[in-house]
């Protein structure tokens, strides 16, 4: 059963430490340590979680100005490449009558990516230089930028389906460009940064402080 923590403390303070995965309580142990409800490994606090969220956000950051700004896209026609980028696509887009995928792609492929590297970064740093902000805002932060993270494959996914739909051989073939790569890099990177980022560091630094 879970041990009750006072208030004004976090469980590590009182020696304990909370499974990530069922919520379970446990004495603070040397050494490797698992959970005794779910078996699952555990620890106080996650391994230099702070330098590994630095090293996968500066990773995005690197990595999308080339997803935003080389073609992501090769449209071969008559042996004839006409690349296309994420914007230059949401332009074409928007030409054709389809203003609703527009914004989707928009959302998905630009405004999602970046929000979610400023918003982790932003939370990072208040960690890092222990700044007195709500961390009650911070963790709704966290999580909603986490979750809406998730959706920036979909532009990976269009991507597939068209090259599926539009391979026709010599006569019309889709090809992904350098960005694609980007932009993929920067999916996983900052989806794994959100993974290796500890929230529990974000109550931390607010009890120390008192």
């Amino acid at each position: 059963m879970n041990k009750p923590l006072q208030p004004g403390k976090s469980a590590m303070q009182q020696g304990w430490q909370l499974c990530r995965m069922c919520g379970e309580a446990s004495p603070i142990q040397a050494g490797e340590a698992r959970c005794p409800s779910c078996d699952t490994p555990i620890s106080p606090r996650i391994k230099h979680s702070l330098q590994k969220t630095w090293a996968l956000l500066f990773t995005a950051f690197i990595f999308v100005i080339p997803a935003n700004l080389y073609p992501i896209t090769y449209l071969l026609k008559n042996n004839t490449p006409y690349p296309d980028t994420i914007f230059s696509g949401i332009l074409s887009l928007i030409n054709t009558g389809m203003p609703g995928i527009a914004l989707i792609v928009f959302i998905a492929s630009i405004l999602v990516p970046i929000l979610k590297i400023v918003a982790l970064f932003f939370i990072s740093l208040v960690v890092h230089f222990k700044w007195q902000l709500n961390p009650s805002k911070q963790l709704l932060a966290y999580n909603i930028i986490d979750w809406i993270g998730r959706w920036s494959v979909l532009d990976l996914f269009v991507i597939s389906i068209m090259m599926a739909v539009f391979d026709k051989g010599n006569l019309l073939s889709v090809y992904p460009g350098v960005a694609a790569t980007s932009f993929t890099i920067v999916v996983i990177t900052t989806l794994f940064a959100a993974q290796s980022f500890d929230t529990r560091l974000i109550w931390d630094k607010n009890i120390n402080a008192k």
